[in-house]
């Protein structure tokens, strides 16, 4: 299997903080996206946060006459052919679910060609949309993944878990290059398993990684989805997907750690390179929609504000087309 190559940054070396820098570093994060984030989006969302933790499932909870204001695609006709008088369904939609985010941090998310890396985007996402859960009384819990599963944030409300998982985050630093921890590739089907093991009741579930995996994990993402309401949110750069003329660089594997040097300044090569990141894509989205997943891309260059609002309107589109589902059935 071809490697995929990657730019390697300097100063990539492990972060030596203290627990309590670490600490005050999360506090910081948090303050800054509540400030520059949170309070954009208040606008932006006009108050309607609930499509956030909506699940797409409908629950039949009652049968009852016909109102004027009703939807008239939730008339069960066998009933009102029954009882000659239309009656429409009644639904109970799913509010009490808690938030899981599945966190991959390992080494190949700390790789970015601009000013941020995928663990920095990453970091920003997960603290927006844990703390704009968290106020409005849901609870947030995670799986932290570098090498292997290092990390369980049991589901809690409030600020303080917040800080929690942002702390948590800070903490899982990559081991210093060449150990032997590094070795190998990302092993995504054994987080989503004991994932699975670990949410006994129906979840939000978050998968925050950039799925570059070993194969394998789509079959343990699809029994994920059969229990829970899963999104996949995909992490990339787009130095990733096309490289510039840059003329002879370094390259290091984000997940092995091999290194060589190319000469980007071959027009050939990039056209390659181009060309087998163009078909990796097309297979992990078709293998991201094959399990049934809502997937958002997020890049390092992406806008925070801009990425939430995605996510909302890609929500709501799920509650209308359950909404409408249901009214058929």
């Amino acid at each position: 299997m071809m490697a995929w190559w990657r730019k390697s940054k300097p100063g990539g070396a492990a972060n030596d903080e203290r627990p309590l820098e670490t600490a005050q570093a999360a506090e910081r994060l948090l303050r800054r996206l509540e400030w520059t984030v949170v309070r954009r989006l208040d606008g932006l969302l006009q108050g309607d946060y609930r499509t956030l933790m909506r699940g797409a499932g409908l629950d039949l909870a009652d049968l009852r006459e016909y109102q004027l204001h009703d939807d008239v695609r939730h008339i069960d006709w066998n009933v009102t052919a029954r009882l000659q008088q239309p009656h429409v369904r009644v639904f109970t939609e799913d509010r009490e679910m808690a938030a899981w985010f599945v966190l991959d941090l390992s080494r190949s998310v700390d790789f970015g060609s601009g000013t941020r890396a995928k663990r920095e985007i990453s970091q920003g996402f997960v603290g927006v949309l844990a703390r704009l859960l968290t106020r409005h009384g849901n609870r947030v819990g995670a799986l932290v993944y570098g090498t292997e599963l290092e990390a369980v944030l049991p589901p809690r409300g409030g600020r303080p878990q917040v800080l929690q998982l942002l702390h948590r985050m800070a903490r899982r630093v990559p081991e210093a290059r060449g150990t032997k921890a590094q070795k190998g590739m990302t092993r995504l089907a054994e987080l989503l398993r004991s994932a699975a093991a670990m949410m006994p009741r129906r979840s939000m579930v978050f998968v925050v990684s950039d799925f570059l995996s070993e194969p394998g994990w789509e079959k343990p993402l699809g029994h994920l989805v059969q229990r829970h309401e899963v999104v996949a949110v995909r992490l990339f750069d787009p130095l990733e997907r096309e490289l510039p003329d840059l003329g002879l660089v370094p390259l290091t594997d984000a997940e092995t750690g091999e290194q060589m040097w190319v000469d980007t300044h071959d027009a050939g090569f990039r056209r390659r390179f181009a060309r087998i990141a163009a078909e990796r894509e097309a297979r992990l989205r078709e293998a991201l929609a094959r399990a049934g997943v809502d997937t958002l891309e997020l890049s390092t260059d992406d806008d925070l504000v801009d990425a939430v609002v995605r996510f909302a309107d890609m929500r709501r589109r799920r509650v209308r087309h359950g909404r409408a589902a249901a009214a058929m059935a």
